[in-house]
């Protein structure tokens, strides 16, 4: 009688349900995702208790840094007020997607977990996963990054202008007020009105481009470091390691910088 058990384990694109809270289930990316926002919460709050009125230590690196980056934005949005206005939400995805990013590079995340049977087969279930390498985290990401860059855009120059950058109606009622004295008006102003409707396309392919750009780059870097891991596991995978620490920095900034400049188009008036 052969006893021999086959565990099998595969990259999936999708994120593995842990165990069920309710009707909710908590998959093991989302999982990674509560131990990174506990992790930025209770960090910031212990450099937050210790501030003081006349900084020093600690408090002045921190300090040091963030005009540095207030600094950075401004080359971007040409105003300081705005960069201030902008820089808890797009410093916050940036530490967000960055911890995650790392998260899954710790030993045991990835690796730990239970076994279950499916069919007949077992199937091994990390108990943790990286959560920017699963495609639901970075869709959510960029969904509700483009979702509030648009309410963010109609605060700022009003819902009229902000949708006159998609669907210009702006251009079509000019038509009669002007035909008699520029009859080209008829034709110039209708196709402006359908090029505006392409920027909802565009809209679309933000989306898409913010998410699948961070999960491909992370998704990848795990499915490599698993490769390197299998044919080696001392010693052959430490390069990919540091080339996936230059990565998780790099894929997190590209995704912050983005945000940033499109908050920077939505609050800028279209005659501008």
């Amino acid at each position: 009688m052969d006893n021999h058990v086959t565990i099998h384990h595969e990259a999936t694109l999708f994120a593995e349900p842990i165990f069920n809270w309710g009707s909710f289930f908590v998959t093991n990316s989302l999982l990674n995702s509560f131990v990174a926002t506990i992790f930025l919460v209770f960090f910031f709050w212990l450099v937050a208790r210790k501030a003081k009125s006349v900084p020093r230590g600690l408090q002045s690196f921190f300090e040091i840094v963030l005009e540095g980056v207030l600094s950075f934005f401004d080359s971007i949005t040409n105003s300081r007020k705005k960069s201030e206005r902008f820089l808890p939400l797009v410093l916050g995805l940036f530490l967000f997607i960055l911890v995650n990013n790392y998260l899954g590079l710790i030993p045991g995340v990835g690796t730990v977990g239970f076994i279950e049977n499916h069919n007949g087969e077992s199937i091994f279930v990390p108990l943790m996963r990286g959560a920017t390498a699963d495609l639901n985290t970075t869709l959510a990401l960029g969904l509700v990054s483009i979702i509030i860059v648009h309410v963010v855009g109609v605060w700022s120059v009003g819902w009229w202008a902000h949708l006159n950058k998609f669907i210009n109606f702006k251009t079509i009622l000019e038509i009669p007020r002007k035909f008699t004295k520029e009859p080209s008006i008829l034709l110039v102003n209708p196709i402006k009105f359908f090029v505006g409707i392409i920027e909802i396309v565009s809209e679309l392919a933000k989306v898409a481009s913010l998410s699948f750009r961070l999960f491909g780059n992370i998704f990848a870097g795990e499915v490599l470091l698993a490769s390197m891991m299998a044919m080696m596991a001392f010693f052959l995978p430490i390069p990919f390691i540091f080339l996936e620490v230059l990565v998780g920095v790099i894929q997190a900034l590209v995704f912050a910088i983005l945000i940033l400049v499109f908050l920077t188009m939505s609050t800028t008036a279209e005659e501008h």
